[in-house]
């Protein structure tokens, strides 16, 4: 029989077996956080300050930029918080409402990341109707299904994870509100939400990278028949790139949300450091692939430093002393 008692606050333990040292875990943590804020940013300065970076693809890099600062802010300061200070407990309604927004941000940041892909092959394999087809209705139809598909599925698995008992223990294993590190806590059954992880998994990851898979193998396959030595090279780099770093985010995320879905063996430590570098990872890399290495912002980000080189120059020359 279920106690009518049921926990309304509870307690982040992300790394027991190293609990003793998490002062030392706040440096880490933050200047990845920096690096996360700086790098976007900047990308988000640049692409906001220069008119030919106005395009479809800069603007997906763009939401691209501010869910990779979003979603870690809504983990991040809060983790630092507990290494520091032992801030590490949290309301009911406070977790749900974290894990909806990292959930349903990642969410659309996996829907960004499929139409960058879907993006690129149309501007590669189809050149001449790009305009025609990545156009202002394309976008808002993109902008609709994201929020459709993400609002209802993520609103699905927080709804479901909200009516739960929680009358045994009200320590959570992880660093934040993961669903299934809340979900496993729970006193009465729970099929419904393990079926709706499964459900979330095939929706976003089965569906969303097949189509990026196969998109950049399209891409790979045109670009390697038009181009010999140095360009075929450099095509291969840079959608090998990609698609490692978009693999790190799915492949991780699939790992970190099912493995006490699926009761994979997973030391608490490591699914923790998983469940983080998952979303921080990608968003300390993103600006690196999507931007310095692309020649367009690269050019942009040398001009936006040299004028204001230039500027400071010329104030200082026009000093007198």
């Amino acid at each position: 029989m279920l106690s009518n008692f049921s926990h309304t606050k509870f307690i982040f333990v992300g790394f027991p077996e190293i609990f003793q040292y998490r002062r030392l875990l706040f440096l880490p943590f933050f200047l990845s956080y920096i690096t996360v804020l700086v790098g976007n940013s900047l990308l988000l300065f640049v692409i906001k300050n220069t008119r030919n970076l106005h395009s479809p693809m800069y603007m997906l890099v763009s939401v691209l930029a501010v869910i990779d600062i979003v979603v870690p802010t809504a983990i991040i300061p809060a983790v630092l918080l507990s290494f520091l200070f032992d801030l590490n407990e949290i309301t009911l309604a406070g977790c749900l409402t974290q894990m909806f927004l990292i959930h349903f941000f990642s969410s659309v940041e996996s829907t960004i990341l499929l139409a960058m892909a879907l993006d690129r092959t149309v501007a590669i394999c189809n050149p001449l109707r790009y305009t025609a087809i990545m156009n202002s209705s394309m976008f808002l139809k993109l902008l609709l299904f994201t929020l459709i598909r993400s609002g209802a599925i993520m609103s699905t698995l927080v709804g479901l994870a909200s009516p739960l008992s929680f009358c045994g223990s009200n320590v959570i294993h992880h660093c934040y509100c993961d669903h299934m590190a809340l979900v496993s806590l729970a006193c009465n059954s729970t099929a419904k939400n393990n079926a709706m992880g499964v459900a979330v998994i095939i929706c976003f990851v089965g569906i969303d990278i097949s189509v990026i898979f196969f998109s950049y193998m399209k891409i790979l396959y045109v670009v390697l028949r038009a181009a010999a030595g140095e360009h075929s090279s450099k095509a291969f780099h840079t959608c090998g790139t990609h698609l490692i770093v978009m693999m790190c985010f799915y492949f991780v995320g699939s790992v970190t949300f099912l493995s006490r879905n699926l009761s994979i063996p997973i030391p608490v430590d490591v699914n923790t450091f998983l469940g983080v570098t998952y979303i921080v990872f990608p968003a300390c890399v993103n600006p690196i692939i999507y931007g310095v290495r692309t020649k367009e912002i690269r050019n942009a980000l040398l001009k936006i430093f040299k004028t204001r080189v230039n500027r400071v120059t010329v104030k200082v020359s026009t000093v007198k002393f």
